[in-house]
C-alpha cells in the first residue's frame, strides 16, 4: 500500500515507535524480576506483544523511508 505521511504523522510514529520499544523493555525487565511464575509469564507475554507492535511500526517506518520520507 502506498501513502505519505505527513510530518505530524511521521513524529507521531517515531513516538509510538520509542514507546512500544520502551514498554516492551520494561515489560521483559519485570518478568525477569518476578518470583511467581505466572506473573513472570503474564509479563513476558507482555513484552511480546510490545515487540511486536514494535517491530510493525518500524517496518511502516522503513516503508515511508524507501518511498522518499515523509512530509508535504
Amino acid at each position: 500500500m502506498k501513502y505519505t505521511l505527513t510530518r505530524g504523522g511521521l513524529a507521531a510514529l517515531e513516538e509510538l515507535l520509542a514507546a512500544e520499544g520502551l514498554a516492551a523493555k520494561k515489560a521483559r525487565l519485570y518478568s525477569k524480576s518476578l518470583t511467581d511464575p505466572s506473573a513472570a509469564a503474564r509479563a513476558e507475554g507482555l513484552a511480546a506483544r510490545h515487540a511486536a507492535r514494535y517491530g510493525q511500526l518500524l517496518a511502516l517506518l522503513c516503508e515511508q523511508d524507501a518511498q522518499g520520507g515523509g512530509g508535504v
